[in-house]
């Protein structure tokens, strides 16, 4: 059964927001990670988010069966590897690099969930991923060569890809609480791992502090409340399409902190994914074949 068009817009709304968010850790993430590990910056963050979460919402955890518990550690651990390649990726590439790498997930998701879930995608579809694509190179590729840093960012968009494939396949209405909060659970566990054997440094002041908070707290475990919930009444091709909008948003953070300009690329780039989104999402999707409707019975 298709999900009514109000409450796919307001989907569509709260994965515009989160990917707002996202854009606007830039700079705050560039900072911490001068003055303390990567790794240990991920494992507090995460484990934040954690805690908050198990906090909140407990009876949403427990609520959950065996075989739902199992699938959100499962997407917490995807989601956490990924984390941590893309992170370890970005500290050998520049964050421009990064950011088409990472985005490159728009491409992924289409070809996981037709090779894991047999969805044959409209040629819509695909139009929209060719023009984010395009328009993530145009935003982010001033001249890029192929190295290490560049293959593990890759493998971490892949990673992603699966974990927005597999998130819309098992998110349903009523349990993205519960399901998050797991998924953070996950998340936590593989960044905590990922510092040993010495454990996680702390943030090393309060504006540290502050900073890891905001991304714990909104750009963490908000955000995945958010997108929990709005890929249970997504298709994951369409959710994938409209989170390519992050690198949007950061460039205008960027320009409004000063710390860039406006330039023919940052408009045309971010014009091509915002067409993008508006062909999957704001146009009518008369001949939408039957495997974009949502559906989560599995």
């Amino acid at each position: 059964m298709s999900t009514p068009r109000a409450t796919t817009t307001l989907a569509t709304l709260g994965l515009l927001a989160l990917t707002a968010v996202w854009g606007s850790t830039f700079v705050l993430i560039k900072d911490v990670v001068g003055r303390m590990p990567v790794a240990d910056f991920l494992a507090v963050r995460f484990v934040v988010a954690a805690l908050a979460m198990l906090l909140l919402f407990p009876r949403a955890v427990l609520r959950l069966g065996r075989g739902l518990l199992l699938r959100g550690l499962l997407l917490g651990t995807i989601y956490g590897a990924g984390q941590l390649l893309q992170t370890w990726g970005l500290s050998l590439i520049a964050p421009s690099v990064s950011g088409f790498a990472t985005g490159m997930y728009v491409v992924f998701t289409p070809i996981l969930a037709m090779l894991l879930l047999g969805q044959r995608m409209a040629g819509v579809v695909w139009l929209a991923v060719a023009l984010a694509t395009v328009g993530l190179a145009l935003l982010s590729l001033n001249g890029v060569s192929v190295d290490l840093g560049v293959w593990l960012t890759l493998a971490s968009a892949a990673l992603y890809a699966l974990h927005i494939v597999l998130l819309g396949q098992w998110s349903r209405q009523g349990e993205a609480f519960g399901l998050s909060a797991v998924q953070m659970v996950a998340i936590a566990a593989v960044c905590l791992l990922a510092t040993a054997p010495h454990g996680p440094v702390l943030p090393p002041d309060r504006s540290a502090w502050l900073a890891v908070l905001y991304m714990a707290l909104i750009a963490g475990a908000g955000a995945m409340l958010v997108q929990t919930w709005a890929q249970s009444h997504l298709p994951a091709t369409r959710a994938a399409i409209v989170m390519t909008t992050e690198p949007v948003f950061a460039a205008a953070f960027a320009v409004l902190l000063g710390s860039d300009v406006v330039s023919w690329r940052m408009l045309f780039g971010g014009g091509l994914i915002l067409a993008a989104m508006y062909l999957v999402e704001l146009m009518p999707r008369r001949n939408e074949p039957p495997a974009e409707a949502v559906h989560h019975e599995v």
